[in-house]
């Protein structure tokens, strides 16, 4: 199966060689390794260059972009864009994160993982973070969730989700999506992935919102965003955040922002994740 991999970067000259190192060791070789330097201040490109002069397999595309990080739409731009610039097919395409560093085997289990069940639409291990010395599991989100650092898709799956959308909450919703058009989603905790930045610790002020947001994008409706912005909060141990969810969610209803999903699609996402809710309660 032939693997494309895009990686958006901004400001990642110091990590970025990690990544590219563990990327081309692999026991199963990426067919592309595109990244993107989103308008980097700093060396990045140069980086990406001196590797891509060497490496075949590698190539650099720049974007100009503000330095404003806003979760969700910025990356997502990045990764678009690049997305937009490829020129070769592919049966496998990964959306990696530039601070990471992955295990050899990494390619080849997603390959044996999506040549076993052809069903399967999305794929990926897990992040860990380095504390006091060890690699523990960045505990951010359930065990079937894949983490948007490292997200993997068949063609015909990421096609019939029609990619990934520009907002806080995309690598949530791309899941959903799916498993509406009856996709299987699956991870794989013995893909352990060394994650060299703490996710969020870039966020802004102006993005305290944006989950709340999200959920109404979703049409997750008031209950069940109650319920995931609680969840989210205590998983994060900020009682502020849990309130920052609820006034961004009426903020983007007061506004009357368009939805992320038909009301077709809302209700199966409602459906499915009251569903979870329960199975966990009982």
């Amino acid at each position: 199966m032939k693997i494309v991999i895009i990686i958006p970067a901004y400001n990642e000259a110091s990590l970025i060689s990690l990544t590219l190192d563990s990327l081309l060791n692999q026991s199963y070789a990426a067919h592309k390794i595109v990244v993107v330097d989103d308008g980097s201040s700093d060396d990045t490109a140069a980086v990406v260059k001196s590797y891509a002069a060497i490496h075949d397999t590698i190539q650099l595309i720049q974007k100009k972009s503000e330095a404003l990080h806003l979760p969700g739409s910025k990356v997502v731009q990045a990764f678009n864009y690049g997305l937009s610039h490829l020129t070769t097919d592919y049966d496998l395409l990964c959306k990696f994160d530039a601070d990471l560093i992955f295990p050899d085997n990494y390619l080849e289990v997603l390959v044996s993982n999506f040549q076993a069940n052809p069903r399967l639409g999305m794929f990926g291990g897990f992040c860990y973070i380095e504390q006091n010395g060890t690699w523990q599991l960045e505990n951010l989100t359930n065990k079937d969730h894949i983490r948007g650092a490292l997200k993997c898709y068949r063609k015909a799956c990421f096609e019939s989700i029609n990619g990934l959308k520009t907002a806080m909450g995309w690598d949530t919703l791309d899941e959903l999506l799916a498993q509406y058009h009856q996709w299987e989603v699956a991870t794989d905790q013995n893909l352990k992935v060394k994650h060299l930045k703490p996710t969020g610790h870039t966020y802004t002020s102006k993005a305290r919102y944006k989950q709340g947001e999200a959920f109404y994008g979703m049409r997750y409706g008031l209950l069940l965003t109650t319920v995931a912005s609680g969840k989210l909060a205590f998983r994060k141990k900020s009682a502020k955040l849990f309130i920052d969810y609820l006034k961004g969610f009426f903020l983007a209803q007061k506004k009357h922002l368009p939805y992320l999903v038909t009301k077709q699609e809302g209700a199966f996402i409602r459906n499915l994740r009251w569903k979870k809710i329960k199975q966990k309660l009982l």
